[in-house]
This record gives C-alpha cells, sequence and structure tokens, in this order.
C-alpha cells in the first residue's frame, strides 16, 4: 500500500479520484464486453417493452451521443434518441386539454324519448317532433 504520510491533501484526493475513475471504466468496460457477448449469443430481433424503451431513453438522453456510440449494443443510438424526441414530443402535446370536435353527442335517454314520440306519432314529421321537444323542456 502507498504512504500518504507526508502528502498533501490534493495529492491523496488526486489518488483516490484516479483509482475510482480507473475502477468505474474498467467496469463499464467489462459491462460492454459482456453486453456484446450476450447481444452476439441472441437469435432473432429483440423485443422491447415501452417502459424499457423509456429507461433507455432517458439514460441515453444523459448520456449524450458520443459516449452512446460506444455502449449502445441491442439498439442504434439513432433510435434510442429518436425514442427520447417521441417522448418529448408525447409529454408536450397538449392532447388532454383538447375537446372533441363538432356538436356533443345527444344524451341516450333524449335519444330514446324521440325515438319514441316517432314510434308512436308515425304521422309527424321532424319539425313536429322538435316542437314538441321544445314544449317538454
Amino acid at each position: 500500500m502507498v504512504q500518504f504520510v507526508g502528502m498533501n491533501w490534493k495529492r491523496l484526493l488526486a489518488y483516490i479520484t484516479g483509482s475510482v475513475d480507473q475502477e468505474l471504466q474498467l467496469r463499464n468496460e467489462y459491462l460492454a464486453t459482456e453486453n456484446r457477448i450476450l447481444r452476439d449469443q441472441l437469435k432473432g430481433r429483440l423485443c422491447l417493452t415501452n417502459d424499457e424503451r423509456t429507461r433507455l431513453a432517458e439514460i441515453s438522453k444523459r448520456l449524450g451521443r458520443k459516449a452512446l456510440l460506444e455502449v449502445a449494443q441491442i439498439v442504434r443510438p439513432e433510435t434510442i434518441l429518436a425514442w427520447h424526441r417521441k417522448l418529448g414530443a408525447k409529454k408536450f402535446d397538449g392532447s388532454k386539454n383538447r375537446s372533441g370536435l363538432g356538436r356533443p353527442r345527444t344524451p341516450k335517454s333524449l335519444e330514446d324519448v324521440v325515438l319514441t314520440m316517432a314510434k308512436n306519432n308515425r304521422t309527424w314529421g321532424y319539425k313536429r317532433l322538435v316542437g314538441a321537444l321544445e314544449n317538454l323542456g
């Protein structure tokens, strides 16, 4: 083990940071190699759920395109970044605030009343039915 006696704190911090950094790089390299091996053993296409796509897209955006080119194994980086764009577009599409187009539907109860009146009064035209309904309401 290295002697830390007499080392100033900056040098000690640099040593610790460097060893942690090196360990993280080795872990990442191991995981990337393991992923490549597992990917090569898969036959056909890998099916991802929407939740899995979302998780990959969020992490990939934070990771960045350059690092993603080195790391991504199961999906092309362009595909993952496209998922992220679609997530953002879906989040801000405003569809929850939109109302339906056109006239609102006629309530089923009113429709039943009109049909009953029309069946019971076959000689009435639509104008007379409308007038009768206005008198009801």
